[in-house]
This record gives C-alpha cells, structure tokens and sequence, in this order.
C-alpha cells in the first residue's frame, strides 16, 4: 500500500500563519500536523509515501526528508516547481498516479494534510474489501462540523455514498482508499500537469453507483482557521 497526502494548498484562511509556514508543518498538539498522518500510516504499515507539493514546497523535503527517521519512504510530487502553483486534488492525483501505483489492479490512500485525525486506522484489509466490491474509491465520512452544515454526500444502506438529496448528509473527511482505475476510468480527460477539482469525478462516481462510503466516529478536526488549529491544544488530551 501507497499513500498521498495532499500538501500543496495555499492556506488563504489560515494566514498570517500560513504567509512563512505552509499549513501542513503548522505545530498540532507538539508536532508538525502532517506528522499525525506519517506515523498513523506507520502503524498501519503503510510506509511508501508520496506528498505533493506547491506552496513554500521547498519547506517539505527540509523538514521531512525522505523519511528515514520514521522508517518510511518519503517522496516528493512537487507541482510548484512543474507546473508553477498546486493543481487542485485531482490534478495532484493524476500527476502523482505513476509515483502511487506499479500495476492498474493497485489501491492507495489519498488524506489531505490539513485534517486532524490522529486515531484513523489505515486498514492494509481495506484495499481487499475494495477490490472484491468493484467500487472505485471509498470515502470515510464524518458528522457535519459547524463550517459544513450540509455535508457533501449521503450514505445507503448498502453503503454507497449517494448526492443525499432526500435524507441526511455528512460531510468528507477527506480520507479516503482510492483504486488506479478511479484515475485510470474517470480522470482520463485529465492530463498530467492539468489543474481540476476532485468533486465532479466524485459525483460521477456516485452516479455509476460505483464509490463506497462509511462513517467515521474518532477524533476529526478541518484545521482550517487559526482558531480552529488553537482550539485542538485547548482540547487536547491530559
């Protein structure tokens, strides 16, 4: 198993913090946020990582390297230095594809570095169940924080993720299992280097009935204000 962790976003709603520092190395609970994610894939033995890259990009590799001192495999897809700026979430996926799978039947984890989620299990046995379901991807799904009162998507009761427009929606916690063919069958209009959001192949997704949601209950947080990121030290644990 690969992961992506999505690290090349401006932060506009985080300055002035995120002016020097990009969002992602901003200190949560006594290290750097992204460093949650790094050593829960660790425990899940999830240890090829691949972090795209575009704001202060140059910060990354300084701070983490290649990942040797968690005993991970750290690499880099640097859209700034490529293409001039971040290419958005599907962008980041198309251009990372070749660094996150070796054959079209492979699975990996994509998670958004400026999520908070430091009990998530990345369950190797996932890609498993993902594979045997025919789905394309699977989300994990989150109760809807006050900034996201509508949520994004619904959940049947076969546990396909729907447009939740006659029953209740939750809001992505943006983790999720992704298959190549996800890329491969949906995202071929894309071509490396191009920039699109995630959403509308989400959405086509859901319509081909072919993309996999669950609820998630442990501790989530979108770190996405100064004072959202202050009031994670405030709860923190004893």
């Amino acid at each position: 198993m690969k992961a992506l962790i999505l690290a090349a976003g401006r932060g506009e709603r985080m300055r002035p913090l995120t002016d020097s520092t990009p969002k992602p190395l901003l200190v949560v609970r006594g290290k750097p946020l992204i460093e949650w994610h790094l050593e829960s894939l660790l425990r899940a033995g999830v240890r090829d990582i691949i972090i795209n890259t575009a704001w202060l990009e140059d910060q990354f590799p300084a701070a983490l390297g290649d990942g040797s001192r968690w005993g991970l495999s750290i690499r880099y897809s640097m859209e700034g230095r490529d293409h001039g700026g971040a290419l958005e979430t599907a962008g980041g996926i198309k251009k990372a594809l070749p660094l996150l799978v070796d054959t079209p039947s492979d699975s990996f984890w994509v998670v958004a570095a400026d999520v908070f989620a430091p009990a998530f299990a990345f369950d190797v046995q996932a890609a498993a169940r993902l594979a045997a379901s025919g789905r394309l991807a699977n989300l994990w799904m989150v109760p809807n924080p006050p900034h996201v009162p509508g949520g994004d998507f619904g959940i049947d009761s076969g546990g396909l993720a729907t447009f939740g427009t006659d029953g209740e929606r939750f809001t992505w916690s943006a983790i999720g299992l992704f298959r190549a063919a996800f890329v491969n069958d949906l995202i071929n209009d894309l071509a490396p280097g191009d920039k699109a959001r995630l959403r509308p192949y989400l959405d086509r997704a859901i319509a081909a009935r072919r993309l996999g949601a669950e609820l998630y209950d442990g501790e989530w947080a979108d770190v996405g204000t100064p004072q959202r990121l202050a009031a994670l030290d405030t709860t923190a644990s004893p």
